[in-house]
């Protein structure tokens, strides 16, 4: 496990910097007054996921295997990562959905309903909730996680040189 010691850290950290975006989404009205605007805005969230993503390979390349890092470790640790982060989703899931912003799936049912999204409240309440966003969120965190990492392994990687 003390291979893996890096990939847990950014994990943490991962879910730590999410959490603090749920918060900064509610306190700009994306989840209230500003819930229109939800749906397109939230997607911001890549630019800080995708950064401590790569902050984290770095982090693994320059602390784990001194500087020089070949494709396939990259790839593996981000596997890793992006299973820790998967992982520990449905937590930052339960406190965002619980305990940052509980009037969350209400609104969004509520405006849904009336933007004609849904037919009934029913339908939007089978799409918005806890079990929902939890199993989602799990599986767009490895997908993500993954497919970050092989695209970020491009550049990170160390690069042999010809002679």
């Amino acid at each position: 496990m003390k291979n893996l010691k890096i990939e847990v850290k950014w994990a943490v950290y991962f879910a730590l910097m999410s959490l603090v975006w749920m918060l900064l989404e509610k306190w700009s009205g994306l989840h209230g007054k500003y819930i229109d605007y939800h749906l397109y805005l939230t997607n911001l969230f890549a630019i800080p996921a995708i950064l401590f993503m790569v902050l984290a390979l770095k982090d693994k390349k320059r602390n784990y295997y001194r500087g020089n890092m070949s494709y396939k470790q990259g790839l593996i640790s981000g596997v890793f990562l992006s299973l820790f982060i998967a992982l520990l989703s449905p937590l930052t899931q339960w406190v965002t959905s619980y305990v940052i912003t509980p009037e969350y799936f209400p609104n969004v049912i509520k405006r849904s309903v009336e933007l004609g999204m849904f037919e009934s409240t029913e339908a939007a309440e089978a799409q918005f909730n806890f079990k929902n966003y939890a199993v989602n969120s799990t599986i767009f965190a490895f997908v993500f996680g993954v497919v970050t990492t092989a695209v970020a392994m491009i550049f990170i990687r160390t690069k042999r040189r010809s002679v």
